[in-house]
């Protein structure tokens, strides 16, 4: 592997160069893109395997923010599980030959953490106004407001850490005992990192799920999601 600090361009676009991780990037976005597609063109009230487990990730998500944000998921639905997705495959495209993961530059990192931090704010001011989510940083008192803006800061920057150093880790490890111990012997430490990559995009979703809670405060989750009384 790479230095993952250092990448050199493949080629220019203008003056915007495009790196090998800016490639691959865009490869798992228009497999995803296409993926998502094919699946939800043909919708049925009898669902196909496929659909089966397109709902199961969907209600899946929808109770992960449910039970984080006691709010209605429909409107954070789409971008936690994008995200998810997202990290979740480019954390395995270690797997494939000659592939270094996105996620183990710290430039793909970066934009992963801006996005999280973007939402925070737009969520944070859609639900609450710009003054009532600027008010929030002066809680429990006005002596705060230094302190809450370093940890708005602070907490985007430990995402891209968090997730730089697991996957980075993981396939340098794996590059390691490859070249020392031939084919075989790491197979064992590809499943370690396919867990590895699974765990670290659900930490990665359910992080930016708290940061977006937090900033739009604690609501009531739709009636659907609600437990019925009088069953129990």
């Amino acid at each position: 592997m790479d230095n993952p600090l250092i990448t050199e361009p493949l080629f220019h676009i203008g003056p915007v160069p495009i790196a090998e991780p800016v490639l691959v990037t865009w490869a798992l976005m228009a497999v995803l893109g296409l993926g998502s597609a094919l699946l939800t063109r043909r919708l049925s009230r009898t669902p196909s395997t496929a659909q089966t487990v397109a709902e199961l990730f969907v209600s899946t998500i929808d109770g992960q923010i449910s039970d984080t944000m006691n709010r209605d998921p429909a409107p954070y639905r789409g971008l936690i599980g994008s995200i998810f997705l997202f990290v979740l495959v480019a954390n395995w495209s270690s797997l494939i030959p000659g592939i270094e993961p996105p996620t183990a530059h710290l430039e793909t990192d970066a934009a992963l953490a801006l996005i999280v931090f973007v939402a925070t704010v737009l969520y944070g001011i859609k639900n609450k106004g710009l003054r009532g989510y600027l008010a929030t940083f002066a809680e429990p008192s006005w002596v705060m407001i230094p302190l809450n803006i370093v940890e708005q800061i602070t907490r985007t920057f430990s995402l891209i850490v968090r997730l730089f150093g697991n996957v980075m880790s993981g396939v340098f490890v794996i590059g390691i005992v490859l070249s020392l111990a031939g084919l075989f012997l790491p197979i064992p430490l590809m499943a370690l990192d396919l867990l590895t990559g699974a765990v670290q995009a659900y930490i990665f979703a359910v992080l930016a799920t708290v940061f977006i809670g937090s900033a739009v405060g604690e609501g009531h989750a739709a009636p659907s999601m609600q437990k019925d009384p009088s069953h129990g």
